[in-house]
């Protein structure tokens, strides 16, 4: 998402990024490609036209012109104004009530019901809540059953009743089955259509009436741009809702909705979807995605994600085996797997700051480190536990069974030393050495064991 708007924006503002004469005139000509820019992105052309506006303003009080360096007070103001059009800081979910209800609106094929899942796991592990998932699309039995399979799946109960087309009353049954088994969370999964018609509205407008939820958001595909906008107007001229959760921003979306959204209904964007496994979901951090469209990065997001993976024994015990000098592929392919669990690689490498635009057209295969754990797979428990011992001969059975070459099989041995290395200069302090053998693609990067 974003990458065509941090393009534009990044050369919008390359003139006044330290390069050229920085004058009034080609301060206004760089907001006019800026506005161009995210009219591109699909933001609603007042929201880009009074953002330009308010920068230029700014810029202008700022003394920007006479600044010794006017192109980063600029980026800077940007910046801000670009985190302030996204709702200036994150919002928490509004939990009151017992239970809690949470109730999610939207079109058809938005992704409310795979939503309704991942917002229930954040709230199991990050939370520590106990949620009750409740399905009330009597239209679609395979939405119910979608429910159930994700509640199985993240281990949270799930409440439906296919007997009945009523969805107020599930709904209602819903939230007393959690009062008697201790669920302090119920999130009510709605039915959607695919446009905007009376019949929907009035079905949330008595769902929302009977079961006063402590919390409505709005659940829009990001993909759909401008469109997504108009249909939340829509749903909070009946709903006034609490929240906006963007799906699918993962996509080839232009990110214009985004942007607008919280402009044109006041309301914050709560959540953000960014892959299909249950976990990759965010809560929305205007600032943070402010920096990752004007090509910053989200260092941030990017160690939270980390620690989120980051098991604290494991860890211990890897470094114990680096003191030893006996850290092996197993300890390596048990990295490899926390690393996955992170979300998709594109992803990751795009919070990095720099990284992103230098990965501009590559396409990183989310399944980039299935060779290498092929290779290791290919090894046996000796082998990986004892990596120098394994000779030519060995090299080529295990490029033989993982279906590799004897080159890529060299090649993750080498990385394999170097990262042992590192680890182990990383432990005795020695991180700007570490950093000078980092001249290549690190260990099971994308890329690093060629163009497959």
């Amino acid at each position: 998402m974003f990458d065509q708007l941090s393009d534009k924006l990044d050369r919008a503002l390359h003139v006044l990024k330290g390069r050229g004469q920085i004058t009034e005139i080609n301060v206004a000509e760089t907001l006019k490609e800026v506005r161009r820019a995210l009219l591109d992105a699909d933001v609603n052309y007042k929201i880009a036209k009074d953002f330009t506006q308010s920068v230029k303003e700014k810029a202008l009080g700022q003394q920007v012109l006479t600044s010794l360096q006017p192109g980063q007070l600029m980026v800077k103001i940007v910046k801000d104004e670009l985190t302030e059009l996204m709702g200036g800081s994150a919002q928490e979910l509004t939990l009151s009530g017992s239970p809690a209800v949470v109730l999610l609106s939207g079109l058809q094929g938005s992704g409310k019901t795979t939503f309704a899942g991942k917002l229930a796991l954040y709230l199991k592990t990050k939370k520590s809540k106990k949620p009750l998932l409740v399905g009330c699309d009597v239209y679609r039995p395979a939405a119910i059953d979608q429910l159930h399979i994700l509640g199985e799946q993240i281990g949270v109960a799930v409440y439906s009743n296919k007997d009945s087309k009523d969805p107020v009353a599930i709904a209602q049954e819903g939230i007393a089955y959690a009062k008697t088994h201790g669920h302090n969370v119920v999130i009510v999964d709605t039915a959607g259509r695919l446009a905007v018609d009376q019949q929907m509205m009035d079905e949330i407008a008595l769902i929302h009436k009977n079961t006063t939820p402590s919390e409505t958001l709005f659940v829009v595909d990001a993909m759909t741009g401008q469109d997504a906008v108009n249909t939340a107007k829509a749903f909070h001229d009946v709903l006034q809702f609490g929240g906006v959760v963007l799906t699918k921003l993962d996509g080839d979306t232009r990110g214009g909705a985004a942007i607008s959204i919280k402009s044109v209904v006041n309301k914050p964007i709560k959540f953000i979807g960014t892959g299909e496994k249950m976990e990759a979901i965010d809560v929305f951090y205007p600032e943070r995605m402010a920096d990752r469209i004007l090509g910053m990065g989200d260092v941030i997001s990017l160690v939270e994600r980390a620690q989120d993976q980051f098991d604290q024994e494991q860890a211990r015990k890897i470094q114990k085996k680096i003191a030893k000098n006996t850290f092996g592929f197993d300890d390596f392919l048990t990295q490899i797997q926390q690393i996955k669990k992170m979300g998709s690689m594109k992803d990751l490498m795009g919070m990095i700051p720099g990284v992103g635009k230098a990965l501009k057209g590559i396409d990183i295969d989310d399944d980039a480190f299935k060779y290498v754990e092929a290779m290791i797979h290919s090894m046996t428990p000796m082998e990986r536990s004892q990596p120098h011992k394994i000779d030519l001969n060995r090299k080529k059975r295990i490029a033989k069974g993982s279906g590799r070459t004897l080159e890529e099989v060299n090649a993750l041995m080498k990385q394999f030393e170097q990262m042992s290395k590192m680890m182990k200069m990383m432990q005795g302090g020695g991180a700007k050495k570490m950093m000078q053998m980092m001249g290549g693609m690190p260990p099971g990067f994308p890329g690093a064991m060629g163009p497959k």
